[in-house]
């Protein structure tokens, strides 16, 4: 709280009371040794020895001192100390892009790379901050929204638990859908603000293989658009499926997920098991749900500030039966 800097303030020129707070520092200090000085002054010398201390005790500057550290607090709230806090995103739109192609039926990560993606899938959904407007879309050897953005959670969680399998990986036109599905959300609820923003959080675990637009130009034109993608490369190198009798290696394409994140201005993720992947989903969660202002920070000064000023009015209460 005391490391604030003077940028840190919203109306710094609240500082220019200070300067009125150290001129009652000095004027008390003038008025008390005039104060004294009177005393000695006037006073018959005899009697002062009798009646009072050989030395006033310190305790009567107390409460002078608690009432001008109050107003120095007190003047440091009133300049609009700010902090940077995390807090939760007010609007927002992702879309969950999951590869249901037949490699993902491989047992390297158990029970398998789509129960565990389903899995953690859930989770993020769940755990995702209220004003997240979150869809969903499926893509083997097409893509599919199965759900539009929304803050229904438990629509989204329920079509997680439905995906099914097929065939091929059309990466690319996956992509191509989720960016139109956040244009079209965006034109609906984008206000004078224009839309929310937005991020494609696309989770795979091998090659592209057919499509009508390829990954990395669709990464492209996801930069253009200022959308960017998270791609979570899910698997391991010893992945293997069994298509139609015939055993078939199915291992993970790091490669190409690194590229379509540094393409679209993401990030890349590796998860190779199922806590892995809870793990980048925890982190997704608290990078897409909440964000990094500047926040209002006097609170605590102003506590601070009356609390001293209440314990100066007691202290002189009972120091010297009187208020300061």
């Amino acid at each position: 709280m005391f490391g604030l800097s003077l940028g840190a303030f919203a109306t710094p020129w609240w500082f220019l009371l200070a300067i009125a707070v150290a001129a009652l520092a000095v004027i008390y200090v003038v008025l008390q040794r005039m104060r004294r000085r009177r005393m000695l002054r006037f006073a018959n010398l005899e009697l002062l020895e009798r009646v009072a201390p050989k030395r006033e005790g310190w305790y009567r500057h107390v409460p002078a001192a608690f009432l001008l550290v109050a107003f120095l607090l007190l003047t440091v709230a009133l300049a609009g100390p700010t902090a940077e806090q995390k807090v939760p995103r007010n609007r927002a739109t992702v879309m969950l892009v999951i590869d249901v192609s037949l490699s993902m039926k491989a047992t390297d990560i158990k029970p398998s790379r789509l129960e565990a993606a389903q899995a953690a899938a859930k989770s993020f959904a769940e755990g995702l901050t209220p004003g997240i407007n979150l869809g969903l879309i499926s893509f083997a050897g097409s893509a599919t929204v199965l759900v539009a953005p929304t803050t229904d959670r438990d629509a989204v969680s329920q079509s997680i638990g439905d995906l099914k399998l097929a065939q091929s990986t059309a990466t690319g036109d996956a992509i191509v859908a989720a960016m139109a599905a956040i244009d079209s959300f965006g034109k609906v609820v984008g206000g004078a603000d224009g839309p929310p923003p937005a991020r494609i959080v696309l989770m795979t675990d091998g090659k592209e293989t057919v499509g009508t637009r390829k990954a990395f130009d669709a990464a492209e034109d996801a930069k253009t658009a200022g959308i960017p993608i998270s791609t979570i490369s899910f698997g391991t190198e010893e992945g293997v499926v069994e298509i139609e009798g015939r055993r078939q290696d199915v291992p993970v394409d790091d490669d190409s997920m690194k590229e379509i994140a540094k393409l679209s201005g993401g990030e890349f993720f590796k998860a190779a098991s199922a806590e892995e992947l809870r793990r980048v989903y925890d982190t997704l969660g608290e990078q897409i749900g909440y964000e990094k202002k500047q926040a209002d920070a006097s609170k605590p000064w102003l506590v601070l500030g009356t609390v001293l000023a209440m314990l100066a009015a007691a202290a002189a209460l009972v120091f010297g039966q009187r208020l300061p």
